[in-house]
């Protein structure tokens, strides 16, 4: 097996005919083969598509006709994401057996701008509820090291593009699924502006809060990929008309005179990250700093005061969707989802609109906070991850999480990879923009990702297979 490459590095080299769509589908296969019986983040390889699709990139590239820098890219979707004759069970026992007559919008962009489809993805149940271990599919391993967890919900994007299964992947993220995943699977992440990608045929879990987005190893990748995914939808109502910018014009315009806030007190002061993560996160903002940005500290309410809000919200939307299953065949459920959902059924519509009348104050304080900076930077988790058997049931319950915030406030928000811990294990940082200006995120993440060698460096059990340990 060769050694994964990026989407904008295959790209070129595809563009050049140095690199064959065939061949690189090949290789990801065999990668798949080789490594993800240590992982489990595929549910199904659709192997003949996946093949069919690099014929006809290959076809078109030979003739000069190729569809752009995503033209045979071998990717997977996450297991939410409804695809047209191809099974689709949300991770659940209670949609084993479904398969959908059309492609979720994402989907169907991703095929048309020519992407590989390597097969579906594993996720927590339904979005939510992991890692489960009484599912039909086991849960997902780290690969940095398969006796770690992954985060979640996006675990199976997480996990194969980390270990080069596929060079980018879809994910959703309702509290922070798709940054989750990336910041301990080492990755970047962007959960876009609320609206800016369509959900339509993605399966919902909380209709206000959810996002869908894109999972890759750079940056930059992440960046393409949205190129694709991002433009309005009539078939979901929640879409914004927004014109969509090249998302990648301004990456390389670098961070000199870019005002960035830091919003230490959520990971110093509110929910303490260890401190490694803090001294990452410090080195980062160094690291900006050098390069010409503009630092300044900034305080918003306690991060549990955003968790609160969110959390809330979350759950008694998710127990609206899930109660005509919840109230007639809930031991079909996993454990983990089930008896976390089922207490949305305590929650009051006094609760609900009261959260939702915070969440107003919420918003009205970050962009505040914003009017002046242009990006704000946090912590994404609170250090490596953990063993996947020392994962609490209710650990959502006890602790705020670092990404919540910026659902409850719908503005774009990108995991990027700040090194690696004691453990070889990944450490992160968010950077999070205005609304609509996923393109200044993407430019300090990828200014960022170019002053440090965080992306020279891949999981263990790939190099090890490939003999170059």
């Amino acid at each position: 097996m060769n050694a994964p490459l990026s989407i904008a590095a295959a790209a070129k080299a595809i563009a050049a005919k140095t690199l064959s769509p065939v061949e690189l589908t090949q290789d990801c296969l065999a990668r798949v083969r080789a490594l993800d019986p240590a992982l489990h983040s595929f549910l199904l390889v659709t192997e003949d598509r996946a093949m069919a699709d690099a014929r006809a990139a290959e076809a078109r590239v030979m003739k000069g006709a190729s569809l752009g820098k995503l033209d045979g890219i071998p990717i997977g979707h996450k297991d939410i994401y409804k695809t047209a004759g191809i099974r689709t069970t949300a991770h659940s026992r209670l949609l084993e057996t479904n398969v959908p007559e059309a492609d979720a919008t994402s989907v169907k962009l991703l095929a048309e701008a020519g992407t590989v489809m390597m097969g579906k993805l594993a996720t927590h149940e339904f979005a939510f509820g992991g890692p489960s271990h009484d599912l039909p599919w086991p849960a997902v391993r780290n690969p940095w090291n398969t006796e770690h967890f992954t985060a979640g919900s996006s675990s199976g994007t997480g996990a194969a593009v980390a270990a080069g299964l596929i060079m980018g992947g879809t994910g959703s993220d309702t509290g922070g699924s798709i940054r989750g995943p990336a910041a301990l699977c080492g990755i970047a992440g962007i959960k876009p502006t609320y609206g800016l990608i369509s959900r339509a045929g993605i399966l919902p879990l909380a209709y206000t809060l959810d996002h869908a987005g894109p999972m890759a190893w750079t940056v930059e990748d992440c960046a393409i990929m949205l190129q694709a995914m991002a433009g309005p939808d009539a078939a979901d109502p929640a879409g914004a008309n927004q014109p969509i910018p090249d998302y990648t014009a301004t990456l390389n315009k670098g961070v000199k005179g870019l005002r960035i806030g830091v919003i230490r007190h959520f990971y110093e002061t509110d929910l303490r990250a260890s401190p490694a993560t803090i001294a990452a996160i410090d080195d980062a903002v160094d690291v900006l700093q050098g390069l010409g940005a503009i630092i300044t500290d900034v305080t918003l309410s306690p991060l549990m005061e955003y968790h609160a809000c969110g959390f809330l919200i979350m759950i008694a939307e998710a127990y609206t969707l899930h109660e005509p299953w919840l109230t007639t065949r809930f031991y079909e459920y996993g454990e983990m989802f089930r008896d976390r959902v089922a207490l949305g059924s305590l929650i009051s519509a006094q609760d609900y609109v009261q959260a939702l009348r915070r969440r107003r104050e919420l918003c009205r304080e970050m962009a505040v906070a914003m009017a002046d900076l242009d990006v704000v930077i946090t912590a994404s988790a609170p250090g490596e991850a953990p063993l996947i058997t020392q994962v609490p049931k209710w650990g959502m319950f006890e602790m705020p999480n670092f990404t919540i915030p910026f659902n409850v406030t719908g503005i774009p928000a990108m995991s990027v990879c700040t090194g690696y811990g004691a453990g070889g294990l990944p450490l992160s940082m968010q950077v999070a923009g205005k609304p609509f200006d996923e393109a200044m995120v993407f430019r300090v993440g990828h200014a960022y990702e170019q002053a440090t060698q965080w992306r020279d460096r891949r999981p263990a059990m790939t190099l090890q297979t490939e003999g170059v340990a």
